[in-house]
């Protein structure tokens, strides 16, 4: 039998840091944001479903234009939720396929690193979650540095999510990513050694 552990976080909280703890360990991790690029390919359903919603000034040379989407999802929830809407079910039909696939070649735990966990109800369909948090503070400075925006643009992505704190509260484990990733490191050996996971 294998774990399913959903690995969450808000943005700029360090998911992706715990994310390749799990690999460097030989743990499989389905990471939604590889599917959600895998399924809007060229000549992909997902591509053309974005095309039909949000129009040719997305799709440039065949290809999707990240930027040109972004600007238009980024800046009005409502267009985001329409997104998250066409693409939801390509997207957990990819993460459901890798995860059968790993649970096929019998690993003990197979990690699903998904930003939106919670929003997107995949907590039904993992055995745990684990949550990767930081203060609010430390979160809005990591985002500013990270994608070099300024705090009302940080902010604004920020409202986007759940709050962290919600997602805590909900969480099997929490990973406090205040600190150094040393510290971060340590907790998620814990885990796994807690778990019997470590060879």
């Amino acid at each position: 039998m294998s774990l399913i552990l959903g690995l969450t976080g808000g943005i700029a909280t360090g998911k992706s840091t715990v994310s390749n703890l799990f690999k460097e360990n030989g743990i499989p991790v389905v990471d939604a944001d590889v599917g959600a690029r895998e399924v809007v390919k060229a000549g992909t359903e997902g591509l053309k479903r974005i095309e039909v919603v949000f129009g040719h000034q997305v799709i440039s040379n065949g290809q999707l234009d990240r930027k040109a989407l972004g600007k238009i999802v980024f800046e009005n929830p409502k267009e985001l939720e329409k997104l998250n809407r066409i693409l939801g079910d390509l997207i957990a039909e990819w993460i459901h396929d890798e995860k059968e696939r790993y649970i096929e070649e019998n690993h003990p735990l197979v990690v699903l690193d998904i930003p939106l966990l919670f929003e997107s109800g995949y907590q039904e369909v993992v055995d745990q979650v684990m949550v990767v948090a930081t203060t609010p503070d430390v979160q809005l400075q990591r985002l500013m540095e990270r994608d070099q925006i300024d705090e009302q643009t940080a902010r604004q992505k920020i409202a986007a999510q759940e709050p962290i704190m919600d997602k805590m509260l909900k969480a099997d484990f929490v990973i406090d990513n205040n600190g150094t990733k040393e510290n971060t490191r340590i907790q998620v050996m814990n885990w796994l050694e807690k778990q019997h996971f470590l060879h």
